[in-house]
């Protein structure tokens, strides 16, 4: 992950807790990992089958 993502990542997370909705931000930020580790395996296998 860039450096840019993290800086956008903290600030929607500190945006979160000023609106007291941390828990589903934690929530949706654990959704987007599981998507992009699932993107990052399918990805590395069509690279392999090209």
């Amino acid at each position: 992950m860039e450096r840019l993502e993290y800086r956008v990542l903290l600030e929607a997370y500190e945006r979160a807790i000023r609106l007291e909705l941390e828990e589903d931000f934690i929530e949706l930020l654990r959704e987007e990992i599981k998507g992009r580790k699932k993107r990052m395996i399918i990805s590395k296998k069509s690279k392999i089958f090209v």
